[in-house]
């Protein structure tokens, strides 16, 4: 499962990093720091002038391409940037640097796109597009309410697998010819950090180099984290690294935890004919999602299909199918330890989450020491060593910093990281990045789950109201058939502040956005009421939802007022 941090808080006192900043950025006053998520400073954000975006752009491209190609940063270093990891998150950390005039090298030791490209979001979507063709295709009920016939359907595992192969292919090579039609310089080999701004790289058993880089940004990303007791052989037992290739699509499999991974799996796996058990380590399925959307989303995406479960227990041990034998896994109570009973499938999914790939990256030379294997950052992307200090111009990203281990949330931490070290300090907001599962239906959210709202709003003295809306009164999931799914808001009453959105249903992965950028952009509840979205359109459920809202304007002033105070 996913780990998410739902700490945000955003000191505004100014840093030192070396002089990596301007000198205008390091006098700013605490007030003039930019942070994204605030309403008053988010119109000043980069340049949000319709008029001004594209020539804006065209010209920073140009300025960028020519000035990667000069022998040097100009400060005495090889580059002004130098990314270990080309993943999601160092891949859009490159190209704004070099947007930014920035001289740029990013090390890659595997293949561009790392984890999301090539073992994980990519891929796996391509197999879920195939799983919901598949279940559309199958629910006879379905076809048959929207006057279509189906007489037969069938699917070619390996023509599945190349599609999901194929598919990674070529965004991998979109990434690439991205960066080297920005000027990114792309340097194969794993990347080390040998002392202060410099790196070494190179493969194993040729010679090393060595370059040296005003600022550093390591995106390693992770692997998947397979518990003590369980073996790997990729055919029988596997991560969803072996699952994605879909080698095999066996008629009884377990899968391993019930998070984001393991979820979409068993979407994949039942559409394509498979029986699956879940094996959950805590007393409920879907631990980290909001408990009524979980619960929802247990009767629609669990009790109707070919799944079974067993929570409040540990695998303690897995042993792959051979000499005839099954895939055995002894299951033993999460809190007496003692065993429960053994099962025996065909293959089993580890599905316990991911691991930061972040050994042998030379943090000993800088005095940096992982906690759990993540290297501890601030709220800057700032990697701080043993003794608590900033390591000045060195910064980590994404998965192997343990903040918000989303693709996309590693991708905005890099480019915030970019905008820091131009000289505009800049903290990012990870409450307002969404996530999803694309499982059929759709789950997605943003912000805080109830639980964590209420906890918050006790501890600091407000009010926490919800509100929810359901799909059945959406005109087009009606037209779709699709009216299965809800979408639920957390917010505060007196002020309209947004603190979290869930939702479940059709294209919920899409509609998570309006709420996402409201968030981030603080954008009131007073204001969204007033938005306009076309009918008919499933966008239409947020509208309701926002409108559902009941608000508490204090001292006789307007809603409008509550957000421009000026005007009362």
């Amino acid at each position: 499962m996913h780990s998410v941090s739902i700490s945000a808080s955003a000191s505004a006192s100014a840093i030192a990093s070396g002089g990596a900043r301007s000198k205008a950025a390091a006098g700013r006053r605490p007030s003039e720091i930019r942070f994204c998520g605030l309403r008053g400073d988010a119109l000043a954000c980069g340049s949000l002038r319709a008029s001004h975006a594209a020539a804006a752009t065209s010209r920073a491209v140009l300025r960028a391409a020519s000035a990667n190609g000069a022998a040097g940063s100009g400060d005495g270093f090889d580059y002004d940037l130098v990314i270990i990891g080309a993943g999601v998150g160092g891949h859009g950390a490159a190209l704004h640097a070099v947007e930014e005039g920035l001289k740029t090298a990013i090390i890659e030791g595997d293949v561009v796109g790392g984890t999301c490209v090539n073992r994980g979001c990519v891929p796996s979507k391509a197999l879920l597009a195939v799983s919901g063709r598949m279940r559309e295709l199958h629910d006879e009920h379905h076809m048959k309410s929207l006057g279509l016939q189906v007489s037969s359907t069938g699917y070619d595992r390996q023509a599945v697998a190349d599609h999901a192969n194929n598919l990674a292919s070529k965004i991998r090579s979109n990434l690439t010819n991205s960066m080297k039609a920005m000027g990114v310089d792309i340097l194969t080999g794993f990347g080390k950090i040998v002392g202060k701004q410099r790196v070494r790289y190179g493969k194993v058993g040729f010679p090393e180099k060595e370059i040296t880089a005003k600022n550093i940004i390591i995106a390693t990303g992770s692997v998947p984290f397979v518990p003590k007791g369980i073996e790997i052989d990729g055919k029988t037992v596997f991560t969803s690294d072996h699952a994605l290739k879909l080698e095999s699509v066996p008629d009884w499999i377990a899968i391993v935890g019930s998070g984001y991974i393991g979820l979409e799996f068993s979407d994949v796996y039942t559409a394509l004919g498979s029986e699956v058990t879940f094996v959950e380590a805590l007393d409920q399925l879907m631990p980290g999602f909001d408990p009524e959307i979980a619960k929802l989303a247990q009767r629609v995406l669990i009790n109707t299909r070919k799944i079974d479960y067993h929570t409040g227990v540990f695998a303690s041990k897995i042993t792959p199918a051979k000499d005839g034998k099954p895939v055995l896994i002894e299951l033993i109570d999460a809190k007496t330890k003692e065993h429960k009973e053994t099962l025996e499938v065909d293959a089993a999914l580890i599905a316990t989450g991911r691991a930061p790939f972040t050994s042998g990256l030379g943090l000993e030379n800088i005095n940096v020491v992982t906690q759990r294997g993540f290297i501890p950052v601030d709220e800057r992307m700032q990697v701080t060593d043993a003794d608590g200090n900033v390591v000045p111009n060195l910064f980590c990203i994404g998965d192997a910093n343990g903040k918000l281990m989303l693709a996309h949330a590693a991708s905005a931490q890099g480019i915030s990281v970019v905008e820091q070290i131009s000289g505009r300090d800049h903290i990012l907001n990870h409450l307002s990045i969404p996530a999803a599962c694309f499982t059929h239906p759709e789950i997605s959210m943003v912000g805080l789950t109830e639980p964590q709202a209420r906890e918050k709003a006790d501890n600091e003295g407000f009010e926490v109201s919800v509100v929810k809306t359901s799909f059945k009164a959406n005109t087009k999931a009606l037209a779709e058939n699709e009216g299965d799914g809800i979408a639920k808001m957390i917010y505060r009453p007196d002020t309209g502040e947004i603190l979290g959105v869930h939702i479940l249903g059709l294209h919920a992965a899409d509609l998570i956005h309006e709420a996402s950028n409201a968030i981030a952009l603080g954008t009131r509840l007073q204001e969204l009421k007033l938005a306009v979205h076309a009918h008919p359109t499933l966008s239409e459920v947020l509208d309701e939802l926002f409108k559902a809202a009941k608000l508490q304007p204090k001292d006789g002033r307007s809603a409008s007022q509550i957000i421009h105070p000026s005007r009362s």
